[in-house]
């Protein structure tokens, strides 16, 4: 069975659930900084602390400190177990660790001025690990899959559809994928990380935001923190039994909208991991309508993320094909500005789309 601590918090106090913080300290502090978190709030971060971000160790470390709080509370994402790899002597970890730069493992041979060209083997590996970081893994290690409270069941990926959902497979409990296309059996709502959201919104307004979907008992948090470029860190915050959430991103560069701009369209959608391959259906100046091949949708690509060969068509990643309403004096954040006609921008509400740039820049 899984590691299921169980909670009664008080109902007076705040909770706010943060996951999928992916090694980027700085977002954490600004994200618990933007909601007032003090230690009166219920803290919960639901897994992934590690890799991608370029400070794997300062998150292990800053949120170890947290936890020393009573009322904060860690559990697993698969992210955070990269060790096991080495210590299992799996050796798809190199390649790994070579390709991915961002990663603890590395931050930590970094620290000692070490590389990975400087063990003859995992066992070697292994053994500095062990030698030098053990107090870390061994917290990692300590941390539940899972914490249940009266109304909530906060796990990092998922729980299977099954009566007792504590029988879970801890690899489901981790590494599921998708876990909002499903169903479960739980009579408590499952607040879930791991999984972006912005990839369940192909045929929605592009956004990062969380998914509180109350009817299917499930709440979506991972905002695409350090994989999408317009990613953002989110927080649920539970309070007095409502449902809100606060964000933060790495966008920096701004825009004041000069002219109303209304879109009458009515496009919406995203092009997300892994659908990418595309077929045309028609071409305009800035945009191509295309079928998704996996989805059988269709989708406005912008033409410079469309990649053509002789033998397919595909979108170059992921891409918002929402086109967006904006009012004059509004701020926005770009996200691509290097396009023929359009700019990707988003929003403070946290939607991501196109406008026409001549509402953004005035000739």
């Amino acid at each position: 069975m899984l590691d299921v601590r169980n909670l009664e918090l008080d109902p007076t106090k705040r909770s706010i659930v943060i996951s999928d913080i992916h090694g980027n300290v700085e977002l954490l502090k600004r994200l618990l900084d933007k909601i007032n978190y003090t230690e009166e709030d219920c803290l919960f971060i639901n897994g992934d602390l590690c890799e991608k971000g370029n400070n794997s160790l300062e998150v292990v470390e800053y949120v170890r400190i947290l936890s020393q709080r009573s009322n904060v509370y860690i559990t697993k994402g698969n992210c955070d177990l990269l060790h096991r790899y080495v210590f299992k002597e799996k050796q798809e970890i190199i390649s790994y660790m070579r390709n991915q730069k961002n990663s603890i493992l590395n931050e930590m041979l970094s620290k000692f001025k070490k590389s990975l060209d400087d063990f003859t083997s995992l066992q070697d590996l292994a053994q500095f690990y062990q030698s030098h970081f053990q107090s870390e893994i061994d917290w990692l290690e300590s941390m539940p899959i899972a914490y249940e409270t009266d109304k909530f069941i906060i796990i990092h990926s998922g729980i299977e559809n099954i009566k007792n959902w504590r029988q879970t497979d801890e690899a489901v409990a981790l590494y599921g994928q998708a876990f909002y296309e499903k169903e479960h059996q739980a009579d408590k709502i499952v607040i879930v990380g791991h999984w972006p959201v912005v990839n369940y919104r192909s045929t929605q307004v592009s956004s990062n935001n969380p998914i509180i979907d109350l009817h299917k008992r499930i709440i979506a948090l991972d905002g695409g923190n350090q994989i999408k470029v317009e990613g953002q860190l989110n927080a649920l915050i539970i309070e007095n039994g409502t449902f809100s959430f606060a964000f933060v991103d790495e966008l920096i560069d701004e825009m004041l909208v000069q002219k109303d701009y209304i879109d009458s369209t009515k496009r919406v959608g995203t092009v997300t991991y892994p659908n990418y391959d595309m077929e045309m259906i028609k071409e305009e100046e800035y945009f191509t309508l295309c079928e998704n091949s996996k989805l059988g949708i269709q989708q406005w690509v912008k033409n410079e993320y469309l990649i053509v060969d002789e033998d397919s068509t595909r979108c170059k990643n992921d891409l918002s094909t929402t086109f967006l309403s904006v009012r004059q004096g509004e701020t926005v954040r770009v996200v691509d500005e290097n396009c023929a006609g359009y700019i990707l921008v988003k929003k403070e509400n946290g939607e991501v789309g196109w406008v026409p740039k001549d509402c953004l820049l005035l000739e």
